[in-house]
C-alpha cells in the first residue's frame, strides 16, 4: 500500500475547531484515489424518477433484487412527496449517509463535498473555523477550550459548553462528531451553536464568524532550569519540517531534557507520526496495523533522529488522539519517556478516506486497528499516564497548569536520579512556563 497515501485523521475528544474543519482531529486512516472498489450510489441512480433499464445494467445483476426496495422507495419519494421537484444530488448523499451509519462505526461515515475538502485541507495546514478545541464522547459535542483570540474565544464561548443546537437543529440524539462536521465552513460564513452552560438556567445563543486561524503545528521554546519544551499540536503536511526546525534550535542550547506536549492534539498523517517518533525513537518498530484477516503491517523508525538519547516526558490528556498515542505509545513502549498527565482518547483504528465521482465527497471505512510496539491495543482504551495530573475547571478559568507543572517536576527528578510520583501531587511548587529569549 502506498505509505505517501495514509493519513492519520482523529475523530476524537480534543478536537480543534480549525480549518473549516472545526478543525478535524485526524484519524488514523488512508487517504486513496476514486478507484470504483466501493458501490457508489451516484451510478445507480438515473435522471428520471422511473426505474430506467440503464439503472438495471448500472445495479450488479447479484444485488438487484437486494435493492429492489431501495428503487421503489425512490420512485415513491418521486411520485408522491407533497413537494416537487425533488433534489436527487441530496437523496442521493442521504442514502450514502444511511449506508455507512447503519454500520454503528463512530470513525465510519459519509464525508459530503464540503467537509472532505476542509478535513483534508486542514492536513496541509490550512485552517478556517470557529477556533476551539473540543470533546466528541458523550451526548453533545463540547467545548475544551476556546483557542485564545479566536472567534469561539471571542463570542464568549467557555469550557464545558455543551452545543445541543447547531443553526436552529437540535442535536440531541446527533452523534458528536457529526455535530463537529456540521460546524465546518469557510472563512467569512456564519454557524448559530445554542449551548448548555452549567449554572445558567436557559441555552444560550452564539452567532459565530468563521476566519482563517494560523496555528504551527509543532514549536519549541525553553523553560526555567534549562529544559526544552515542544508543543505538537497535530500531524500535518508541515509538522516534520517545523519539528525539525523546533529541535535545531533548541538543542544548540544544550537542553538537560525535553518536555513533549500532545494535549489536545488530535492526531494527523500516520507517515508524519512515524517521521515524528524517528526523532526520538533510534530504531524499531513504530506501531503495527493489523487487519481484520489478521496481517499486520509494520512502520518502522527511519533511524535519523536529532534527539534519540535526551530524557524526555510527554503530556497527554483526553485530546490525545490517533497519531498523538503513536508517537506517546511507543515512547512509553521504549521506555524512551514518562508519560504525565491524564488517559488518552483511545484512537486507535484505521480509516480510508475514498474519494467518491463527480466530487461527491468520500466514504470513509474503518479497515483496520493499529498496536503499539508492544501490540498494545489503544481503541476505546487510551494509554494510562505514568504521573497522573488532572486538571480542575478552576484550573482553566485561572489558566493554571499543573499538568505542565508536574512535568517540569518529573523531569527534574528523572534528570536528578530521584523517585518519580506515580499520582497527582498534593502540592506542586509554582511555575511559570517563561520562554528564555
Amino acid at each position: 500500500m502506498n505509505q505517501t497515501t495514509k493519513t492519520i485523521l482523529g475523530a476524537l475528544v480534543g478536537l480543534i475547531l480549525l480549518a473549516g474543519a472545526f478543525s478535524s482531529g485526524f484519524i488514523t486512516g488512508h487517504l486513496m484515489p476514486g478507484t470504483g472498489q466501493l458501490p457508489v450510489l451516484s451510478d445507480f441512480i438515473p435522471g428520471a424518477p422511473d426505474v430506467q433499464p440503464e439503472q438495471e445494467t448500472a445495479t450488479p445483476d447479484e444485488l438487484e433484487t437486494l435493492f429492489a426496495p431501495f428503487w421503489e422507495a425512490w420512485n415513491v419519494v418521486h411520485d408522491q412527496y407533497v413537494e416537487q421537484p425533488i433534489d436527487d444530488e441530496l437523496l442521493m448523499q442521504g442514502a450514502i449517509r444511511g449506508m455507512m451509519d447503519a454500520l454503528g462505526d463512530q470513525q465510519t461515515f459519509y464525508m459530503e463535498p464540503q467537509v472532505y475538502e476542509n478535513e483534508t485541507s486542514s492536513l496541509q495546514g490550512r485552517y478556517e473555523g470557529i477556533g476551539a478545541y473540543v470533546d466528541t464522547e458523550g451526548d453533545y459535542l463540547t467545548i475544551v477550550s476556546p483557542i485564545e483570540g479566536s472567534p469561539a474565544d471571542q463570542a464568549g464561548l467557555m469550557p464545558g459548553d455543551k452545543v445541543i443546537a447547531i443553526d436552529g437543529e437540535d442535536m440531541t440524539g446527533v452523534a458528536p462528531e457529526e455535530a463537529r462536521l456540521k460546524v465546518l465552513g469557510p472563512e467569512g460564513t456564519q454557524v448559530n451553536l445554542t449551548v448548555a452552560r452549567e449554572g445558567e438556567p436557559e441555552p444560550i445563543e452564539f452567532t459565530i464568524t468563521r476566519a482563517k486561524i494560523e496555528i504551527r503545528s509543532a514549536e519549541g521554546k525553553m523553560l526555567e532550569d534549562n529544559l526544552g519544551y515542544v508543543d505538537i499540536n497535530t500531524f500535518g503536511e508541515l509538522t516534520t519540517r517545523e519539528l525539525r526546525t523546533a529541535l535545531d534550535d533548541l538543542l544548540k542550547q544544550n537542553p538537560r531534557g525535553i518536555i513533549i506536549d500532545l494535549r489536545n492534539n488530535p492526531g494527523g498523517y500516520l507517515s508524519t507520526s512515524v517521521e515524528v517518533a524517528s526523532e526520538f525513537i533510534d530504531e524499531g518498530v513504530i506501531l503495527y496495523e493489523e487487519y481484520g484477516d489478521g496481517r499486520r503491517e509494520e512502520h518502522r523508525a527511519l533511524g535519523n533522529g536529532q534527539a534519540t538519547d535526551i530524557p524526555l516526558v510527554v503530556l497527554i490528556n483526553e485530546g490525545s488522539a490517533s497519531a498523538s498515542e503513536i508517537l506517546a505509545g511507543a515512547l512509553q513502549d521504549y521506555d524512551r519517556a514518562t508519560l504525565v498527565g491524564v488517559k488518552s482518547f483511545g484512537k486507535g483504528s484505521v480509516q480510508n478516506w475514498v474519494p467518491l465521482s463527480n466530487n461527491q465527497g468520500a466514504a470513509r471505512v474503518t479497515i483496520a486497528r493499529w498496536l503499539t510496539p508492544d501490540e498494545r491495543l489503544i481503541d476505546h482504551l487510551g494509554l494510562e499516564p505514568d504521573v497522573v495530573v488532572e486538571m480542575s475547571p478552576e484550573d482553566f478559568e485561572t489558566e493554571r497548569d499543573p499538568q505542565l507543572d508536574a512535568a517540569v517536576q518529573t523531569l527534574l527528578a528523572i534528570l536528578e536520579g530521584n523517585a518519580i510520583p506515580t499520582s497527582q501531587p498534593t502540592s506542586i511548587p509554582a511555575f511559570t512556563a517563561t520562554p528564555v529569549q
